[in-house]
């Protein structure tokens, strides 16, 4: 229930003024405690994924199926769902009043996956206009209310045992030391023939006939078992083992080595873009190419835009300033306020240019710096002035 309260719930905590969690769909940047990641900085959550790719198979191959198990939110919502096997067992008008708790229940978390998309603070305002985006928003709602209410209904296990294509994946990953649940063939002639393991297994299985590609690793059948030896006195003849029972293999594990290396490195490169990046970023452009700049004896003064972004959950105070190699510049204002979540702001600005004696070429470089106050973290773009050609 726990994790269930958090798939839930998780869309409303807010941290730092803004959903802990989400892809907000209107302004395509991902919200993630605290960070906000814009498109620009998607390769950030490329190495995520990669991160996560290498973390699934390192996982999979040491701990097997625990994620089916324990944290899948297929096995939480059918686990908080049981009132459904139960309502089956008692017939059709039990059945019916499932049927409309399940409806209840798919309608409220279909809100709270929405809400992974838009913010669930701002969908009565958006509901309410009437406009193209409540319209989207209405239909994708009824549209996964009504998959998640067939899913709890019919598929239950039946998805994790027949359709779901990680499950698949994982049984390529296992090897011989791969964590399982199995049945103990040492001790099979203690085994009372009950069936308790068999009655208890969602997808139907008897785990008493080896490792089987619909096992999902839900310990049903070792809950069942222990209740059953526990009336003689003895443990449980199905458990949790590194590898078959009495069959565990030997030497170098190969896989777990090789993924968890990679693992660990796309974990520190990601650590270091998250650590290193500047929330922040500025492009410069001509105000107006047609229109000449204002030249001088030694230097120019033209008029540009800056195009800022703050990408950050805070407001930023930052310094601007203009350098050269080449002689002497500067650029007015020197100050700016970014506000949060304001996208892109284009500031007015003019750079002056004044080149050092001696410097006889028709264009220099100039660096303009935005530095932030009192972070000190800062971004460079270079450009280049045009100088007047009678000097």
């Amino acid at each position: 229930m726990l994790l269930l309260a958090v798939l839930i719930g998780l869309p409303f905590l807010r941290v730092s003024g803004e959903s802990a969690l989400r892809f907000d769909v209107p302004t395509l940047r991902l919200l993630f405690f605290g960070t906000a990641i814009w498109m620009q900085d998607f390769f950030i959550v490329l190495v995520a994924l990669i991160f996560l790719a290498f973390f699934i198979v390192f996982a999979t191959t040491v701990l097997g199926r625990v994620w089916c198990g324990w944290f899948c939110p297929q096995t939480v919502l059918v686990d908080a769902t049981a009132f459904v096997e139960a309502a089956r067992q008692r017939g059709y008008a039990a059945l019916t009043g499932a049927s409309f708790a399940g409806v209840l229940v798919s309608a409220v978390i279909a809100a709270s996956l929405i809400g992974y998309f838009v913010s669930p603070y701002e969908l009565p305002a958006l509901l309410r206009s009437g406009g193209t985006a409540a319209r989207i928003v209405t239909w994708s709602w009824t549209a996964l209310a009504v998959i998640l209410f067939l899913d709890l209904i019919l598929l239950r296990r039946v998805f994790c045992a027949t359709v779901c294509p990680y499950a698949k994946m994982q049984g390529v990953l296992f090897d011989d030391r791969t964590l399982v649940v199995a049945f103990d063939e040492r001790r099979a002639g203690e085994c009372g023939q009950c069936r308790a393991c068999v009655a208890a297994c969602p997808v139907g299985i008897d785990i008493r006939q080896g490792l089987q590609m619909a096992c999902i690793h839900c310990a049903e059948c070792v809950d069942a078992c222990s209740r059953q030896m526990a009336r003689r006195g003895k443990r449980s003849l199905v458990g949790y083992f590194f590898g078959l029972p009495g069959k565990q293999g030997s030497g170098v594990r190969v896989n777990p080595l090789l993924t968890g290396a990679l693992c660990a490195i796309s974990l520190l490169f990601l650590l270091l873009l998250a650590f290193t990046s500047v929330p922040f970023d500025m492009s410069a452009r001509l105000r107006d190419p047609a229109k000449p700049a204002v030249l001088s004896k030694d230097g120019v003064t033209d008029a540009y835009t800056l195009s800022l972004r703050n990408r950050g959950q805070a407001d930023l105070a930052l310094e601007l300033s203009a350098s050269s190699p080449a002689g002497t510049a500067r650029v007015e204002p020197d100050t700016v306020l970014l506000r949060k979540g304001t996208g892109i702001t284009d500031l007015p600005v003019r750079i002056s240019f004044t080149a050092a004696p001696g410097f006889q070429q028709q264009s220099a470089t100039v660096t303009l710096s935005l530095r932030a106050k009192p972070s000190g973290r800062s971004i460079e773009k270079r450009i280049s002035v045009i100088l007047p050609r009678n000097r």
